[in-house]
């Protein structure tokens, strides 16, 4: 017999009384019937959506975390979808995250992320790994797993729908030095601005600068961003957007690429926009992007660079 609905009576019941309809959910989840473990589903993505009480009551349910991961391999898109959305919400409990984080776990989320054959299923699960990777102490895991790997693969190949995702995972997973390493060396800086150069979508520009930027705060990312072809002229086009994020993303990493090199401080110097460009931006920019314009003016004038440009007054404007 299928459990009482939840949604409505939840906040009512009694815990013994909410554990039992937690595991009768369960049940019916893992049942022969679509129609029945998609309703099951629901209600648990549903319950355990905004109360992180709920969240901790499922998980201690025996066999809750094995089910919902067989059923996260379901050849229904549907009940995939579902499933991770159930593991996504118990991942938002700071508690869960580190036990939700096994190794078999993430090899199935990157097998999930690689298929690339259910875009919905790619974005939750893509999410999923985010939210793992908030722990700190999860993110060398990823790295052990493959993912970085596979996320710098899956960005340089087609555009996936689920590519904002990817982007945010691997934003997060590169604030660990060795995951960083990893990325730069399977080619992440080339990647990532591929996309910040072909894409149409301002926001998967400003995502992929707000990665470099990550990349370019340990030696290997900014190594690698000073050695690639034109990038100060790519960081100057990005400023001329329209998107101020993007903006804040570039002018960082041009502070980023002065301080590593007086030669691409003499390149920026060269392009007839870049004066005009900084200038402006410190002017009617967001906050950040008028602190870093700022900051970029000051560098330039502290280090009295406008003799590398063959005479050309750069600075009068200002």
């Amino acid at each position: 017999m299928p459990a009482p609905a939840l949604k409505p009576v939840l906040p009512t019941m009694s815990a013994p009384r909410v554990r039992e309809a937690i595991r009768q959910y369960l049940s019916e989840a893992q049942s022969d019937s679509h129609e029945v473990q998609q309703k099951a589903l629901q209600t648990l993505v549903s319950i355990t959506k905004v109360s992180p009480q709920n969240r901790s009551l499922v998980s201690q349910t025996e066999g809750a975390i094995l089910a919902l991961l067989a059923l996260s391999k379901s050849s229904s898109d549907s009940i995939q979808v579902l499933s991770l959305s159930v593991l996504f919400n118990l991942s938002l409990n700071p508690d869960l995250k580190q036990s939700l984080a096994d190794i078999k776990t993430l090899k199935h989320l990157n097998s999930i992320i690689a298929s690339l054959t259910s875009a919905e299923s790619g974005k939750v699960a893509s999410s999923l790994v985010c939210s793992l990777a908030m722990l700190d102490k999860n993110k060398a895991k990823f790295g052990v797993a493959g993912t970085i790997q596979l996320l710098v693969k899956v960005i340089s190949g087609p555009r996936s729908p689920a590519i904002h995702h990817l982007l945010s995972s691997l934003a997060e997973l590169v604030r660990f030095h060795g995951n960083c390493t990893l990325a730069v060396r399977e080619g992440a800086v080339q990647a990532l601005i591929q996309v910040v150069e072909s894409s149409d979508s301002e926001d998967l520009a400003g995502t992929s600068l707000q990665v470099l930027g990550l990349l370019a705060r340990f030696d290997e990312g900014l190594n690698a961003l000073s050695k690639t072809d034109q990038i100060v002229s790519s960081m100057v086009e990005v400023l001329k957007g329209r998107c101020m994020l993007s903006k804040e993303g570039a002018a960082e990493i041009l502070l980023l690429l002065f301080d590593e090199s007086e030669g691409c401080v003499r390149d920026a110097l060269r392009l007839p926009d870049f004066s005009t460009l900084v200038a402006d931006i410190s002017v009617r920019g967001s906050p950040r992007a008028r602190e870093k314009a700022a900051l970029l003016m000051k560098k330039i004038m502290d280090d009295d660079l406008d003799s590398y440009v063959d005479g050309n007054p750069m600075f009068s404007q200002w």
